[in-house]
């Protein structure tokens, strides 16, 4: 095949996708345990390598294929990569699907997600399969891996177009180093962690033709009043994690302390959060950063009036998409003073923020006695311990305001006298 030509289809698919491609680092993760597997691509077989490697042993089970989504158009790219997602958990269950990452290290927005499979019985079938897949999805890479008579193992970058599928590049693996961050941590700015109110808007304004309520939420966002300002009375937000006795308290200190209280999302727009909760990170955290917005406006006029008591706020918007989108041990999270753990500019600051937490079998033993259906991301959190571990390490990284722990597994008259002590130190008030 004519190497212009090759290029200037590869091209055609979205200069992101291609631009450099083999310049790129790779990690293979398999669950939330282990350390990815990273590797590098040469066109000769210089590179390092190892045949008793766990990479080596790796791609050798079978035959092995890779699918990575680039999209000029991030809401498209988003709910392509979903969908590719979704096929792939239909395959046999002989395949195995793994994340696959291709970044460029330390650069932020230069993830590529997308997938390994591999399939134990050499199968035609599953490379048909995948092949259709990639053309469904549009601007999506299909690459194959291939053993030589020397051991070493190349990738081949190929183009699917009128049914067949042709080589673009070929190029040799190497083994690559641990990078100083873990890949999934340079696209989660302005992907799922909303800094400013702009970028969280700017992604519901792209969405609106695919979903119809997006209309809703900016409507009521337009509406409000714009401040980073709060009145002169305190502000205290309450973060943790279901079963944490967040409700108890903010419920005890609006008696306590006379204060309004309020929440995030709000009630104009929880609703919708079914709706935006089935939809990729990218609209999801969107939804969530915009209600963040919308109720700062409460907040501004009411703490002219009173002391404010928030059922969560932005804390735990970010630290739910951090850790979600970490994958790993707690080691890949973003390091202490990171700019994602920063308090957003332009979004009221509260005066206090109060971190309850318990045990997990505590909070497991309140939640059984509740007798209530647990929602998929509590099944998350009690199956899951390293995301639950993540996130609980999140939210002790938030900085300005920092959150101040409270130790919530005591007597909830216990938990109010600890609260109310931390709000006469940091707030200056007293209960009534």
């Amino acid at each position: 095949m004519n190497v212009r030509c090759s290029l200037k289809m590869a091209q055609s698919l979205g200069s992101t996708l291609f631009q450099e491609w083999a310049k790129r680092i790779f990690a293979i993760e398999f669950n939330n345990n282990s350390e990815p597997l990273y590797f590098a691509l040469n066109p000769t077989s210089e590179g390092p390598w190892d045949e008793n490697s766990r990479l080596h042993r790796l791609l050798t089970r079978g035959q092995t294929y890779s699918v990575c989504i680039s999209s000029e158009n991030r809401i498209q790219g988003a709910e392509s990569y979903l969908h590719l997602r979704d096929k792939l958990a239909r395959l046999p269950e002989r395949c195995r699907v793994m994340e696959l990452m291709a970044f460029f290290p330390n650069k932020q927005g230069s993830l590529i997600k997308g997938f390994l499979i591999q399939d134990g019985e050499n199968d035609q079938g599953t490379e048909r399969l995948l092949q259709d897949l990639v053309r469904e999805s549009g601007q999506t890479s299909f690459c194959s891996y291939m053993r030589d008579d020397g051991g070493r193992i190349w990738q081949r970058l190929g183009l699917v177009t009128d049914g067949q599928e042709r080589e673009i590049f070929r190029n040799c693996i190497s083994l690559a180093e641990r990078p100083e961050l873990h890949p999934s941590v340079l696209n989660i700015k302005n992907s799922v962690v909303f800094c400013k109110y702009e970028d969280a808007y700017s992604v519901l304004e792209e969405c609106t033709e695919l979903i119809p309520t997006a209309k809703d939420v900016l409507q009521l966002a337009d509406q409000c009043e714009r401040t980073s300002r709060k009145g002169p009375l305190p502000v205290i937000v309450i973060e943790g994690l279901d079963a944490t006795g967040k409700t108890t308290l903010t419920e005890a200190l609006r008696e306590s302390i006379q204060a309004t209280l309020l929440k995030s999302p709000p009630d104009c727009i929880g609703h919708l959060r079914k709706t935006f909760d089935a939809e990729p990170p990218l609209i999801r955290r969107a939804f969530y950063a915009l209600g963040n917005h919308i109720t700062a406006s409460v907040i501004a006029s009411e703490s002219e009036k009173s002391p404010v008591i928030v059922d969560r706020f932005w804390h735990s918007t970010a630290a739910y998409a951090i850790a979600t989108e970490v994958h790993g041990k707690v080691e890949n999270l973003p390091p202490p003073h990171h700019e994602l753990y920063q308090w957003p500019l332009d979004l009221v600051q509260p005066d206090l923020v109060l971190l309850l937490t318990v045990s997990a079998e505590e909070r497991v033993r309140r939640l059984e006695r509740r007798g209530q259906m647990r929602t998929k991301e509590e099944i998350e959190l009690e199956a899951n311990s390293p995301f639950r571990q993540k996130l609980e390490e999140t939210y002790r990284r938030m900085e300005n305001p920092a959150c101040v722990v409270i130790d919530a597994s005591a007597s909830k008259e216990e938990v109010l006298k600890n609260a109310l002590l931390c709000i006469e130190r940091y707030c200056g008030i007293e209960r009534t």
